[in-house]
């Protein structure tokens, strides 16, 4: 994320806002079962706005996908917390994988999208694991909504 692991910068408070919305919105349209891959930024950002859709829309689910069971072993107390808080909500846990490997994230990645009927990213185009994971939803007929980092810092005013 551009705004780093500051979520009292405008541009996370932003952020977090227009992606709230947007699960809001997939609620609306339909959409019940929400699956997070449990990493730090987007993943934790949208399963904690599920969570907290939750308590108005009690039917929907949300699926947390871990890549290996200690992946949030190295991350500060506070995040492994809230890691570990989303893991204990969750009303399905699914593990791709018990060890790390250089693998284990792709895996988990493929798993959230043959697991899913869209994927809702935050991506800046630029390579790495969101990129393959986008690439991988649009090859397989998946349809994808981007929340685009650098637009979603115009769409609001300062907070």
């Amino acid at each position: 994320m551009p705004f780093g692991n500051d979520e009292c910068a405008p541009e996370c408070i932003r952020f977090k806002r227009i992606l709230h919305q947007k699960i809001e919105a997939l609620v609306g349209e339909g959409y019940a079962h929400f699956l997070s891959g449990g990493a730090m930024g987007m993943d934790m950002y949208a399963a904690e706005a599920v969570l907290q859709l939750r308590e108005q829309y009690p039917w929907i689910l949300l699926e947390m996908v871990s890549p290996f069971d200690a992946q949030a072993d190295r991350w500060s107390d506070c995040y492994r917390r809230r890691h570990d808080l989303l893991f204990e909500r969750a009303d399905i846990v699914t593990a791709t994988a018990h060890n790390f490997s250089k693998s284990c994230m792709f895996r988990r990645n493929r798993y959230l999208v043959d697991n899913a009927d869209m994927l809702l990213a935050a991506y800046n185009g630029q390579p790495g694991g969101t990129a393959m994971t986008v690439a991988y939803a649009r090859e397989i007929g998946i349809p994808v909504s981007i929340v685009w980092l650098e637009e979603s810092y115009k769409k609001f005013p300062e907070c």
